[in-house]
C-alpha cells in the first residue's frame, strides 16, 4: 500500500510520521536534546534502544534469575538469565541456565539495550547483541539464518535461507561464525545488494570489537543510527512514494544514507519548503493532539476509550448513539469491528505496551466473535512490535500483550497534574520547549533577517539554557539573524510568544 514519510526536524526533537492513504499509520518522536542518561550514554539526547554498551556486573540475583549491570547511567540495566544465555558455556539445546552460570559480579560484559529506561526502571539488556542493516540483521553470537515472520511464502523462505548461507560462507567480509535475520526488505533485493549489506555489517562488527578492546568500563561502543537515518533504514520500503523532510541538513543526511544503502530511494527524498508546515499536511498536528486524549471516535458514532494504570491499559468499546435496524447483535458487531480495526493503529501511535484488556460489546454468536478477533489480529499484524492476543472470554474481554520498548506518547509529551491530584495531565517542560522552538523556526522563515525574542515561563527558558552549546549551535543555524530567550514569571508553563527583538 502506497505510503509517504514525513520527517520534521526541530532544534530539540525529530518527529517522523508515516502516512498511508492520507492517514497517519506510525508516529515516532525522539528528543535530540535532553539532559540526563542519554547524554552520558554517548549521544546527546538520542534514545538508548539498540545501543551496544560495555558495562560491569553490579549484582547477581539468583532468586530473580537476573543481574544488574552498571552502564554509567542513573539506574543500572537489568539483564535476565534468558538474555544472558550466550555468555554461558552450556550447549544451546539445554534449558535456560542459571544466571550464576552466565555472569559474575565485577565482570565486564558487552550488552545491548533492548528496552529504553521507562519511568523508574532502568534499561532492559541482552548479551545476544544484534546489528540491524537495511536488508538483514547481524547476530554475532548465534549462527544460522532466521527470517522475518512477515515473510510467509515457503518457497521464498527457502530461497533466502540458501542465499544467506551461501553468502555468509563464501564472502570474506562476512562476520565469522555469525548468524543473520532476513528482513522483509530483502524480498525485492538482489544477491549483490544482500551481499553488500552483509559486508557492511561485518565491517561494523569488527569495528565494535576493536572499540570494545580499547574502551574503559562503562562505555558505549556502538550507537544506533540517528532518527533520520534510522527512518530511512526501517521506515522506507518499495511502497514509499516520497520522503518529505523540512530541514536541508537532514535531507543531505538522508541522501547520503540512501547513496550508501538504498540508491533506489534517492529520487524519493524531497526538501519541504511549504506552503505551511510539514505536519499540517494530512492534519498530523491535530491528530497528535487527539492522541493525548483518552477517547477515539468511530465512523458509526461509537467510540473507544483508553485508560492506563500501573498494571495494564484498559480499552472500552461503546456504541454511543448508533443503532442497527436489524437488532442489537448487528449493532454490537458493527461497532466491535470498527473498534478492532482501529485499536491496533491506536496502540502503535500511542506507544502503549504491556498488558492490554479490551472490553468489547457483548456478542452472542460465535461466528461474530471470530470475525472481531480476525479483524483485531489483522489490525495488530501491521505492528513492528510483537503482540499476542488471547481468545475472547465469556464476558466479552480480550487480553493481549504488546512488548513495551519505549515510553508511551502520553508520558513523553505530558505528565501528571499534581494540583488536580493526578486526574489530569499537562505538557512536560520539554514538550513546551519543543513547541516554542518550532514556533521560533517558523517565525525565522517568515521574517528572514529579523532578530527574534522568545518569551516563556522561567522553567521553560531554564530547560532550553540547560542544553548548552548544542542548543546554541542549532538555533544559530535556524535563526541566523539572532535570538534571545526572556523568562516571563507571569506565564503559565504552556504559554509562550515570539516576536521581533526591539
Amino acid at each position: 500500500m502506497a505510503s509517504e514519510v514525513l520527517i520534521n526536524v526541530a532544534p530539540s526533537e525529530t518527529r517522523v510520521a508515516i502516512v498511508e492513504e492520507a492517514r497517519l499509520r506510525e508516529l515516532f518522536i525522539e528528543r535530540t536534546m535532553q539532559p540526563g542518561d542519554a547524554v552520558r550514554a554517548g549521544r546527546s539526547g538520542h534514545r538508548l534502544l539498540g545501543n551496544i554498551m560495555l558495562g560491569r556486573v553490579q549484582r547477581v540475583l539468583p532468586g530473580m534469575q537476573a543481574a544488574f549491570v552498571d552502564l554509567g547511567l542513573e539506574k543500572a540495566g537489568f539483564l535476565a538469565a534468558r538474555e544472558a544465555r550466550c555468555l554461558s558455556d552450556l550447549p544451546s539445546f539445554m534449558d535456560q541456565p542459571c544466571i550464576t552460570k552466565c555472569v559474575r559480579e565485577g565482570e565486564a560484559v558487552v550488552v545491548q539495550v533492548i528496552k529504553d529506561p521507562i519511568s523508574d526502571k532502568g534499561a532492559r539488556l541482552s548479551a545476544n547483541v544484534t546489528i540491524p542493516g537495511r536488508l538483514v540483521v547481524l547476530v554475532p553470537n548465534q549462527s544460522g539464518v532466521a527470517l522475518s515472520r512477515r515473510i510467509e511464502d515457503e518457497a521464498e523462505r527457502a530461497r533466502l535461507t540458501e542465499l544467506l548461507n551461501d553468502i555468509a560462507a563464501n564472502d570474506p567480509r562476512a562476520a565469522a561464525g555469525a548468524g543473520y535475520i532476513v528482513r522483509t526488505a530483502a524480498l525485492s533485493a538482489s544477491r549483490e545488494d544482500i551481499a553488500s549489506d552483509i559486508a557492511r555489517l561485518g565491517d561494523e562488527w569488527r569495528a565494535i570489537q576493536a572499540k570494545r578492546n580499547m574502551a574503559k568500563v562503562p562505555a558505549t561502543i556502538y550507537a544506533d543510527l540517528d532518527p533520520v537515518e534510522r527512518t530511512m533504514r526501517d521506515g522506507v520500503d518499495d511502497d514509499t512514494t516520497r520522503i518529505l523532510i523540512d530541514d536541508a541538513e537532514a535531507v543531505a543526511q538522508a541522501r547520503a544514507y540512501a547513496t550508501r544503502a538504498m540508491p533506489q530511494a534517492l529520487d524519493k527524498i524531497q526538501l519541504f519548503n511549504g506552503p505551511g508546515e510539514l505536519f499540517d499536511l494530512y492534519s498530523i498536528e491535530a491528530e497528535v493532539e487527539m492522541l493525548l486524549g483518552p477517547r477515539v471516535r468511530l465512523p458509526s458514532g461509537g467510540w473507544i476509550t483508553f485508560e492506563t494504570t500501573e498494571a495494564l491499559t484498559s480499552v472500552d468499546v461503546n456504541s454511543g448513539s448508533y443503532t442497527e435496524a436489524t437488532g442489537l447483535e448487528q449493532t454490537s458487531l458493527k461497532t466491535n469491528l470498527e473498534a478492532a480495526a482501529e485499536i491496533g493503529r491506536q496502540l502503535r501511535l500511542r506507544g502503549i505496551g504491556g498488558l492490554i484488556v479490551i472490553d468489547f460489546i457483548h456478542l452472542a454468536e460465535p461466528e461474530n466473535i471470530a470475525q472481531v478477533l480476525t479483524v483485531l489480529a489483522d489490525s495488530v499484524s501491521k505492528d513492528r512490535t510483537p503482540t499476542q492476543i488471547l481468545p475472547m472470554s465469556e464476558f466479552g474481554l480480550v487480553e493481549m500483550t504488546r512488548k513495551r520498548v519505549r515510553e508511551p506518547l502520553s508520558k513523553l509529551l505530558s505528565e501528571r497534574c499534581e494540583p488536580c491530584h493526578g486526574h489530569g495531565r499537562l505538557r512536560t517542560v520539554a514538550t513546551v520547549a519543543a513547541e516554542l522552538l518550532r514556533r521560533v523556526v517558523r517565525e525565522a522563515k517568515a521574517r528572514p533577517g529579523v532578530k527574534l525574542v522568545a518569551y516563556a515561563a522561567p522553567e521553560v527558558t531554564r530547560w532550553i539554557e540547560a542544553q548548552g552549546d548544542d542548543m546554541t549551535a542549532a538555533m544559530r543555524r535556524h535563526v541566523p539573524a539572532g535570538l534571545r530567550f526572556e523568562a516571563r514569571p507571569a506565564f503559565a508553563r504552556a504559554n509562550f510568544d515570539v516576536g521581533a527583538d526591539q
